[in-house]
């Protein structure tokens, strides 16, 4: 074991999306209440190794620093986790930080998440809401739709639910739990049911809710505890609802 006032990190580092992956370790002062962020930003002010060797700065993506805004998510000891909440005091050393493997690297902890939001794009993933004039108030929310809806609401398009899922893959372009979640609460509110056929049809394309594999890894990862399994089964059934329907007027 390392000392206990010193923190030991192992990084994979990237200088270029084509660039060949290789690791460099650091010791730092050990503080309270250290997370990984911390630990990256200490990292920057002296970029030096834990040999003495100096280096760049670790390039990772962060904003919020406080699990909101889903950019810090990274592989954590072998875990999709999120680097502003996880401790230091809490993580079995030496710390070991690498880039989520299922999207593109952009340089060392940072990747391209571009496809989760293209595929929110796909299936429309928002309230259409056209008209530059006083549009009134919106249609009212049962209470207990409500209730169902919020959770779903919670999603910060972290990219760990895809990160862990077996589907996707370079043989599988299925677009994850994440996202068909966010078809379920658009497809719940009032003004959004209106274009629920079409996010349902998104769905049924290639890489689409067929895809899913009932791995049912994405809601062990997810941070913000949403029912990522129910969503999938709801969505599925309304697939299945939809194809029937559509077989049988066809």
């Amino acid at each position: 074991m390392p000392d206990a006032k010193e923190v030991i990190l192992r990084i994979k580092r990237q200088v270029s999306p084509k660039g060949t992956p290789y690791w460099e370790e650091f010791a730092l002062p050990w503080r309270p209440a250290m997370n990984v962020i911390i630990c990256l930003r200490d990292i920057a002010e002296t970029a030096v190794t834990r040999d003495g060797k100096k280096t760049t700065p670790i390039s990772y993506d962060s904003n919020c620093l406080e699990e909101v805004c889903g950019s810090c998510a990274m592989l954590i000891n072998g875990k999709a986790r999120m680097a502003c909440s996880a401790l230091v005091d809490k993580l079995e050393q030496p710390i070991r930080l690498e880039p989520f493997s299922k999207f593109p690297v952009v340089r060392d902890l940072a990747v391209d998440r571009q496809f989760m939001f293209e595929s929110l794009k796909r299936v429309k993933g928002w309230i259409p809401i056209d008209g530059t004039y006083d549009l009134g108030e919106g249609p009212r929310m049962a209470p207990e739709t409500q209730e169902k809806a919020y959770p779903l609401s919670r999603c910060i398009s972290c990219g760990s639910c895809l990160e862990v899922c077996p589907q996707v893959n370079h043989h599988n372009k299925f677009i994850g739990a994440a996202i068909v979640s966010q078809v379920r609460l658009f497809n719940m509110h009032p003004t959004g049911a209106m274009h629920a056929k079409e996010r349902i049809l998104a769905l049924m394309e290639p890489g689409g809710i067929q895809d899913c594999a009932n791995a049912q890894n994405c809601v062990k990862a997810c941070p913000k505890d949403i029912p990522l399994t129910e969503s999938l089964a709801e969505m599925n059934r309304q697939a299945w609802k939809q194809a029937l329907v559509g077989w049988l007027i066809g």
